[in-house]
């Protein structure tokens, strides 16, 4: 679950072939080839932006993970990483959990939580592998994040903040934040203000099944595309399935400059 290589993945680690053939939506008996093509490709999405890229990256070789790990793992004090995010166009990826990213943040970072869908949303939204990234991560994640983006292409990190959040807080140093609201709170906002903005970031096949009656689909792959259709004044409301992509749109909007934006706690 969570590869972008296919559709309908089940959340199990292991599993044996008598269990696929009972269970694997694909492997019904007696289908024909043609059937078994049509309903293993049917719906899915594009490959993301980065798949090429990896190809090109497995016929020609990579760095070694142990010398990745040794050039990327550099612990920045708050100085060292502002004069990197400064000075260059690293992106600051933060990592942490959605429910500690709301409560602050280092203005014009990223998240991606690293527990969630994380190497290939990283690949369908930074895209370029060549990208430099600056980690914003848990105590002791740091590696791990290292090893995760790299298995996808990414190893241009210069580095991570050392000691995370709290110390970037304790030097007194600008945050950021989404602010949000619960589903109930929604509701009600909706129930007695029709012209409420809603923004559903899930996949279209997701907004197709079952969707909020007044929401518009901006799926997140795609949300950068839907910038100009977004209203510039009055707060609008994302969500998605459980707070994990709305969060991730909700921060690339804050760092394209859109604040009006309002996250729905738990999502759909």
């Amino acid at each position: 679950a969570g590869s972008a290589c296919g559709k309908n993945l089940s959340k199990e680690t292991i599993g044996t072939i008598g269990n696929q053939k009972e269970t694997n939506y694909a492997l019904r008996a007696n289908m024909t080839k043609e059937e078994f093509v049509k309903e293993v490709t049917d719906g899915l999405l594009p490959p993301p932006a980065y798949f090429p890229l990896n190809v090109k990256l497995n016929k020609e070789g990579y760095k070694n993970i142990d010398d990745i790990i040794k050039t990327s793992a550099k612990p920045l004090s708050v100085k060292d990483f502002e004069l990197i995010a400064n000075e260059t166009d690293a992106i600051i990826l933060d990592v942490r959990h959605q429910s500690e990213f709301i409560k602050g943040f280092i203005p014009q970072s990223i998240f991606i939580g690293i527990d969630g869908g994380f190497a290939p949303w990283v690949g369908a939204l930074i895209k370029d592998i060549q990208q430099p990234i600056l980690l914003v991560t848990p105590q002791g994640k740091e590696a791990d994040t290292i090893i995760r983006l790299s298995r996808v292409g990414f190893d241009n990190v210069h580095g991570y903040l050392d000691g995370g959040i709290e110390v970037w807080k304790r030097e007194g140093k600008e945050l950021d934040r989404v602010n949000a609201v619960t589903a109930s709170a929604l509701k009600d906002l909706i129930m007695s203000n029709t012209d409420i903005k809603v923004v559903d970031v899930r996949k279209d096949s997701e907004y197709l099944s079952e969707h909020i009656i007044s929401a518009e689909n901006f799926p997140l792959t795609e949300i950068n595309q839907y910038l100009a259709e977004l209203p510039s004044g009055e707060d609008f409301y994302v969500h998605c399935k459980s707070g994990y992509r709305s969060m991730i749109a909700s921060s690339i909007l804050k760092s394209r400059g859109v604040h009006n934006v309002i996250d729905v706690e738990k999502g759909f």
